[in-house]
């Protein structure tokens, strides 16, 4: 048998290709560095020593600087610090990015990220997750831009809601209240 598989199904599965091992393994897979075909014990880079484990790989150096990521790929060590110079020299590098932004609200120390911090919407000022209702930050309500226009939608829909429930909409409206009982005819 070349590939694999049994007497009966010749064709299916192959045999871990591991010198170790040599396991038949009906659903194996195929190492997108090297090539070559191991079974689910053997199919990552460290466990069967992939001698092509960075292909497709990209590395970063982070600038002491400022800490942002510059990607390093494909240079040795003079390449690489040839380009952290050539970052510092560009006018990118500024040691304030460094300093991460926090939740402005007074003793609150929580580090703003991506995912965990909401804009108030009356103040346009960026708050934590804990404070980002008005209430929970001293807010200024200045509007922020565009925001004038949803503020006076608001009111309207805050009018036309309170006319509807003046209105009594199907609520104990005068129509029923007049009746005191259904009307029931026997024939």
């Amino acid at each position: 048998m070349a590939g694999g598989g049994t007497e009966a199904f010749p064709d299916l599965g192959e045999h871990c290709q591991n010198p170790d091992c040599k396991l038949l393994d009906f659903l194996p897979f195929t190492c997108d560095g090297c090539k070559l075909v191991f079974c689910l014990d053997h199919r990552s880079y460290k466990s069967h020593n992939c001698p092509k484990s960075d292909h497709g790989s990209r590395t970063v150096s982070i600038c002491q600087t400022c800490s942002i990521a510059i990607e390093t790929t494909g240079f040795d060590e003079e390449g690489i610090k040839s380009l952290l110079e050539k970052h510092e020299k560009s006018g990118d590098c500024d040691p304030n990015k460094k300093k991460k932004q926090t939740c402005p609200v007074k003793r609150c120390r929580e580090v703003l990220t991506f995912a965990n911090n909401l804009t108030c919407k009356d103040c346009g000022v960026k708050f934590c997750l804990k404070h980002r209702f008005p209430t929970d930050h001293v807010c200024n309500k200045k509007t922020v831009t565009n925001s004038g226009t949803s503020s006076r939608w608001n009111e309207k829909f805050m009018e036309a809601l309170s006319l509807r429930n003046e209105k009594s909409c199907g609520r104990g409206s005068s129509v029923n209240s007049s009746r005191s009982s259904p009307s029931v005819r026997s024939f």
